[in-house]
């Protein structure tokens, strides 16, 4: 008898800006890998790309923080019946600090989709030791995904909703703040 099909990961990926061209086939094998490297075998997973001013009036308004962020990071479920989650991704951030830190912006734009993955699956970076541990996964999962090592560090990063983005009814958990910084910072 064969063995039953594994749950399934379903990433839905909402494109709200045309600074940067996406990856659509890389960004859902990194949401995969990430997932099923943490030992998450069924999941549904929402990206929104969109851009600084979107993303600061969410950040404003979900975490009173009045700048534009990388990653905001919305866990909406995360038990037995599996992952639910949403992230909201900046690509003018990805552009900016990818020129700051001499990283290209997709590989930037990489980061941050592996950064918010492991905050759905409660990484934080509020610790100097959390923060090496989430580094290290972090670079884990880029080098899987062939992408070089990155370079120094990244802005702040927190977890909001873009304008006209709502995230799907059900059981909210509070966004985390999401900081893909980089060593040294």
């Amino acid at each position: 008898m064969p063995s039953p099909a594994p749950h399934p990961i379903h990433v839905s990926i909402a494109n709200q800006q045309e600074s940067l061209p996406l990856d659509y086939a890389l960004i859902r094998r990194a949401v995969r890998t990430v997932l099923m490297g943490e030992g998450c075998h069924k999941a549904k997973i929402s990206l929104a790309f969109v851009t600084d001013p979107t993303i600061h009036s969410l950040n404003k308004r979900f975490l009173d923080h009045d700048y534009p962020t990388d990653v905001l990071t919305f866990p909406l479920e995360h038990g037995k019946a599996g992952l639910e989650g949403e992230i909201v991704i900046s690509s003018d951030t990805a552009i900016r600090q990818g020129a700051e830190y001499d990283n290209d912006p997709q590989q930037e734009l990489l980061l941050y989709v592996v950064h918010g993955i492991l905050h759905l699956m409660d990484y934080d970076d509020q610790t100097e030791a959390a923060e090496r541990a989430m580094r290290a996964r972090e670079q884990h999962y880029l080098k899987q995904l062939e992408q070089p090592e990155e370079a120094p560090v990244s802005a702040p990063t927190a977890k909001v909703k873009p304008s006209g983005f709502t995230p799907s009814p059900g059981k909210r958990m509070p966004p985390k703040q999401n900081r893909p910084r980089r060593p040294g910072r």
